[in-house]
């Protein structure tokens, strides 16, 4: 559900504000509307400086994790001393990582020259004897030999699969012409590059005593950044509070939930020289959205912040796809197996993961156990069918049963989505704002249930609501007025007939389209389990193990076991890193198109962002 909000305009003086932000600010219960602040050249220093703190901390406390930090070390005396520290170090240490990027690649240009010395080379060309470098294909070079060698005096220094390379002893004036490229080799040979390279390495592996010192003052690095976060806070309220009384007077716009409202009440009422002005927030204000839902529905709210919060005074639709999502989920992915492995990596992540990824690890926990107890029901295991190990029970026909499946899943959301938005605008404009809606879902309900039902299961007709039966004419009928002669009551009934009409046509098609789209989760589900069964035949066909492994030697069996293990791994990670990807884009899909669509669902462009004192991690 979306939290009720609470109005507050502040009228104080100009010189109060900064120390009554700070006031809100240790409140943490009120959020300042900054809507249409342009940074300026000092916002943007500091929004700089913040990006440069938030990057630093990130650094250093993966550094301070790793196997080079030294816990011994000695923190700096100051945030600024231990940041601008970190800057240079880290300036340098991008300079040495592309320096060592370089070299490595000169080294490997220039090892198959061999060894060689810059100063002998030299030397030989002041004595008048050049030596000329040069690369070229190995069937060309072996065509050509002998008339090269017949005009130049040449020899072969190295040859790999594709090239030769060669060296031509020429005077300096010589003209030398050959289907071969010239190179120019650096001053030193591989053995000194690599030399150079380990003389970088060390400098950057000196660089680590830099980064354990300014890992140990982490902390007043956080702070540091904190005061900035707060200081840009400030000054994005203050380049849009309106200026009244040549400027005396600042007048700012705030929200509160409603139910933490007493305490801000409170904290004004002490404030000496303030008015305020507050209401419940409307439909008309752009109030800021903060959700409230149960833990269960609270971990599907990361994936509709994927896609924008609701408009507030509107409606929270997490609740109504959380359920869809963790089922469609399941049904794309469709193997126990997969989802064992899925549901032991949400548990890793759940474990060690940290508080940020908390809501995301049970987010996978949850659909991970939903695909678990789906593709038990699916006879899947790795692509395996269960029921060869469990032949009494009953598993779903996944391939033949599930395309009609697929499509009354869709059609089920579809009509949920049809009754929140009947339901929302009978709450925002009335029922008779509703009347067009209502037809369409008195419709497809009717035919669903006198139709679809049957096409279903034959057993499942209803004797009484067939498509001849007066209640369905009935609940058609009305239906067909309600959409064709009073989707605006406002209107003309002719008027309303051609826009009925003109609407029937769009939303036949747009409702075929939106059913159809249902039909990914039965194809996604399908082609992943078809893949994991062409893995299990390579692994065990191309192996042999298939055929059974009796009179075969015990090392024979071993090494077929290896292989097979090799392509099962390979094959089986790959299926399931794409099906994975699939099963988590997909639903979102249908989530955000589909249903958000048929539910009437309005974005918001503001979260709840209350100011507050900011704290280290």
């Amino acid at each position: 559900m979306i939290s009720k909000m609470t109005r507050y305009d502040f009228v104080l003086y100009g010189a109060q504000a900064e120390d009554f932000i700070e006031q809100l600010r240790q409140l943490g219960l009120v959020d300042i509307t900054t809507t249409g602040w342009e940074p300026s050249e000092q916002d943007r220093g500091i929004l700089t400086d913040i990006d440069a703190h938030v990057k630093a901390v990130d650094f250093l406390g993966a550094f301070s994790k790793s196997e080079a930090f030294d816990a011994s070390a000695k923190p700096y005396g100051s945030a600024q001393e231990a940041f601008a520290v970190y800057m240079k170090a880290q300036a340098d240490r991008a300079a040495l990582v592309q320096e060592i990027a370089r070299v490595e690649k000169q080294r490997d240009e220039v090892e198959p020259w061999g060894r060689f010395s810059a100063d002998e080379v030299a030397a030989l060309a002041a004595k008048g004897v050049v030596l000329r470098y040069f690369t070229a294909q190995s069937s060309t070079f072996d065509k050509s030999f002998d008339s090269w060698s017949a005009d130049y005096t040449l020899t072969e220094i190295n040859r790999t699969a594709s090239a030769v390379y060669f060296v031509v002893v020429a005077r300096p004036d010589t003209e030398i012409e050959l289907d071969a490229q010239e190179v120019k080799l650096p001053a030193m040979d591989h053995v000194a590059l690599d030399a150079e390279t380990a003389r970088l390495r060390s400098s950057l592996d000196a660089l680590n005593g830099i980064f354990s010192r300014c890992a140990r003052s982490i902390d007043m690095i956080e702070t540091d950044t904190c005061a900035l976060k707060e200081r840009l806070q400030g000054l994005k309220v203050d380049r849009t509070a309106r200026r009244e009384a040549d400027g005396e007077l600042m007048i700012m716009e705030g929200w509160a939930e409603a139910e933490t409202s007493e305490r801000v009440d409170k904290m004004l009422e002490e404030y000496p020289n303030v008015v305020y002005l507050k209401r419940d927030a409307g439909l008309d204000d752009d109030a800021p959205v903060k959700l409230k839902n149960n833990r269960f529905t609270r971990l599907f709210e990361l994936i509709g912040a994927m896609y924008a919060l609701p408009k507030y005074g509107t409606m929270d639709l997490t609740p109504f796809f959380g359920p869809f999502y963790m089922l469609f989920f399941a049904i794309c992915l469709a193997d126990a197996g997969y989802g064992l492995v899925l549901l032991a990596l949400g548990i890793g992540l759940l474990m060690k993961g940290g508080e940020k990824m908390r809501q995301a690890a049970w987010l996978s926990v949850v659909c991970s156990a939903a695909t678990v107890a789906f593709g038990f029901y699916a006879n899947s295991f790795f692509g395996m069918e269960i029921s060869t190990v469990l032949p009494g029970v009953r598993f779903l026909n996944f391939g033949e049963d599930f395309f009609s499946i697929s499509l009354a899943i869709g059609v089920v959301q579809i009509l949920l989505g049809m009754i929140l938005n009947i339901y929302l605008k009978t709450k925002l404009f009335g029922f008779t704002s509703t009347f067009g809606t209502l037809g369409w879902f008195l419709v497809l309900t009717a035919g669903c249930i006198s139709v679809g039902l049957p096409m279903l299961n034959e057993n499942w007709v209803i004797p009484w609501f067939t498509t001849s039966s007066p209640a369905f004419m009935a609940v058609a009928g009305i239906g067909l007025v309600l959409m064709l002669l009073l989707n605006n009551v406002r209107r003309n009934p002719l008027i309303n007939l051609g826009a009925g009409l003109w609407d029937a046509y769009n939303n036949i098609t747009g409702l075929l389209s939106d059913v159809l789209s249902y039909i990914r989760l039965f194809a996604i589900g399908l082609s992943g389990g078809v893949l994991a069964q062409v893995f299990n035949s390579l692994g065990l066909g191309l192996t042999g193990l298939s055929e059974g492994v009796e009179g075969m030697d015990w090392w024979v069996v071993a090494m077929k076991v290896v292989g097979a293990s090799c392509i099962l791994l390979i094959g089986h990670g790959i299926n399931l890193f794409m099906s994975a990807i699939s099963s988590f884009v997909h639903p979102m899909r249908l989530t955000f198109v589909e249903f958000y669509k048929n539910a009437g669902f309005e974005m918001s462009q503001r979260s709840f962002e209350p100011l507050q004192k900011l704290k280290n991690k």
